[in-house]
């Protein structure tokens, strides 16, 4: 595994684990800004070859 696969993979991990506790906080805004994070990851990841399980 190359350093751009493992390091998108490891942000989109951080950012769903950031996103699960905005949640669990009720902070909606901030759920709102992991959730868009977490669609831009996994845009860039798939425009790369990136898989993401």
């Amino acid at each position: 595994m190359d350093a751009f696969t493992a390091g998108i993979l490891q942000r989109i991990e951080t950012t769903r684990s950031d996103l699960d506790r905005a949640r669990r906080s009720g902070d909606e805004f901030l759920a709102d800004v992991e959730q868009a994070e977490l669609e831009d990851l996994h845009r860039l990841a798939a425009e790369h070859g990136v898989t993401v399980a």
